[in-house]
């Protein structure tokens, strides 16, 4: 996997219902009010579990602290409530797979992001929920398959997403196949390109990162971050830099 330069990396390092009877306490945390907002990464898995996991934590939390956001993680479903919802501008899927949450905690969540609320999802975000419809709208595609091993791709930022103008990037990672292409709901922000993914199985059109407003907040997703080493990319940081900004609020650019 080739990285960019430390220099680039410096440059782009710097670079939360419609519930019929949501109380006012309900509404998702603002990223105007004096203390920093807050961000929870959910990491609970009830199947493939990824080795990954402490390095996304790590990551999101470093990169949170650099943009004055309270990064905290957990595994427990019960945070899923309204009250404990309402404190966080954003929630981060991270690597989640299978099902996750129960019924009431499904509810909180969709109440949650009707108030505003912000979603984030990380690789296995969309091998997660495939009970619950509604996840699979907001995640935006569910995962379908991936080669053996990791693949040597070129993503191909669009629509200027890439960070400090960034066009491709050569990575490294496992590259998911999803059940549909999502392009049709979504804003897609990057994308392979199938003549550098031979194994692929989406065709000509392969989105890999995109982002959407449809469930009442802001959700974004990229398909990236398998592999632990992945996390040490300045590239894929200023990803989910862009990301953790745009659905905690602090930015209108995903």
């Amino acid at each position: 996997m080739t990285s960019p330069r430390a220099p680039l990396a410096a440059a782009m390092l710097a670079s939360l219902a419609a519930c019929a009877s949501a109380a006012p306490d309900t509404t998702p945390a603002s990223t105007s009010e004096a203390t920093p907002a807050r961000v929870l990464v959910f990491t609970r898995t009830a199947g493939f579990r990824h080795d990954s996991i402490p390095a996304t934590v790590d990551a999101l939390q470093a990169l949170g602290r650099g943009t004055g956001l309270e990064v905290d993680a957990t595994e427990d479903p019960a945070m899923f409530d309204d009250a404990t919802l309402s404190r966080y501008a954003a929630v981060v899927f991270a690597h989640t797979t299978r099902e996750v949450l129960a019924r009431p905690q499904q509810a909180a969540f969709e109440r949650y992001m009707a108030a505003g609320g912000g979603f984030m999802g990380v690789h296995a975000a969309a091998d997660s929920g495939y009970t619950w419809p509604w996840y699979g709208e907001l995640v935006g595609a569910w995962f379908a398959r991936h080669p053996e091993g990791l693949q040597s791709v070129r993503v191909v930022f669009e629509d200027g997403a890439g960070p400090d103008g960034l066009e491709a990037w050569r990575v490294t990672d496992e590259i998911y196949d999803y059940r549909r292409n999502p392009r049709p709901h979504v804003r897609v922000t990057a994308s392979i390109d199938p003549a550098s993914h031979p194994d692929g199985g989406m065709g000509d059109d392969h989105p890999i990162a995109w982002c959407h407003r449809n469930a009442g907040g802001r959700a974004w997703y990229t398909g990236l971050g398998h592999d632990a080493a992945l996390y040490a990319d300045p590239v894929f940081r200023a990803q989910l830099l862009r990301g953790l900004r745009y659905v905690s609020g602090q930015s209108d650019a995903c």
